[in-house]
């Protein structure tokens, strides 16, 4: 009797099983689409004429004889270089994450064990901060990043992006660290540790889903950041982002949207691959940090 109650209806069950499978097509339609056009020409994927020509590739295979072609792979990436700004997306997202934890990771476990009331204001001074745009901050670094000629290079950059990052990094790890219970600190020093040593091999390890989950919000932050990399770096030292933007800022040169379409699917995939790879600490995290221990 108990398992019939239980029993989801069929017709609830059809209308949520519609519901996601709908939701799953709108959500991914944006990426399959502009992947399957990347492999076409610019009179194809963005024909007015007859919109079914990027589902047969027309003018594609009356340009190159196939109806997909890789020629847009071929002009970001060789021709326009794309591998520069990849290989700056990946220094930035690194030196961004690495110093984001070792400060939040340091911070954020000083003020869960700080009893002093200044702690409080000291979270809420810093999500102020993080509520304001990057754009306001930036715009107080250009000054002196010109007067000491630092403007342009990736180390500034890193540094804005760390100083915004921050507080967000604070806040969440905070959060993490409150919900272990003070007495795995006070077991650590009874056994002999010091506090640092207590920090390294019993809370550190208990939280490591958390470190994760904030570490790649910390790397998307970096990762898909406009306008703090379009405004702080030069031309040879943009990242990904600001380089594809700059793609589609010379649309009177033929072929740049395609380039620019290239472009965006090569950005996009490896984030498929790392959510999908870090998929059990993310959720393993998030709930860690909503569950109180």
């Amino acid at each position: 009797m108990s398992s019939q109650a239980r029993r989801t209806p069929t017709g609830l069950k059809i209308a949520t099983n519609g519901f996601v499978l709908v939701w799953l097509l709108l959500a991914a339609f944006p990426f399959v689409w502009t992947l399957w056009g990347s492999f076409k020409v610019e009179l194809d994927f963005f024909s007015i004429a007859d919109w079914t020509n990027a589902l047969t590739g027309k003018n594609t295979q009356d340009t190159y004889g196939s109806p997909v072609t890789g020629a847009g792979y071929y002009g970001a990436w060789v021709k326009e270089e794309f591998w520069r700004a990849v290989i700056n997306t990946f220094i930035v997202c690194f030196f961004v994450v690495c110093t984001s934890l070792t400060i939040g990771t340091l911070g954020g476990y000083a003020l869960s064990r700080s009893g002093y009331r200044y702690t409080f204001w000291l979270l809420i001074t810093a999500l102020i901060f993080r509520a304001m745009p990057p754009i306001t901050l930036v715009a107080g670094y250009l000054l002196p990043f010109f007067e000491w000629n630092l403007w342009g290079i990736l180390p500034t950059t890193i540094i804005v992006l760390v100083a915004i990052n921050q507080p967000f990094t604070l806040w969440m790890l905070h959060s993490f660290f409150q919900n272990i219970p003070k007495e795995l600190d006070e077991s650590a020093k009874v056994d002999g540790c010091t506090q640092f040593q207590a920090f390294r091999h019993v809370i550190v390890p208990v939280m490591w889903p958390g470190v994760i989950t904030t570490g790649l919000f910390s790397f998307l932050l970096a990762y898909n950041d406009f306008a703090v990399t379009s405004m702080l770096l030069s031309e040879s030292n943009r990242t990904m982002v600001p380089e594809i933007a700059a793609f589609l800022g010379t649309t009177y040169t033929e072929g740049n949207v395609m380039f620019a379409v290239a472009a965006v699917v090569s950005a996009t995939a490896p984030l498929f691959v790392l959510v999908m790879f870090f998929q059990r600490q993310i959720v393993s995290g998030l709930t860690a940090g909503a569950v109180k221990g």
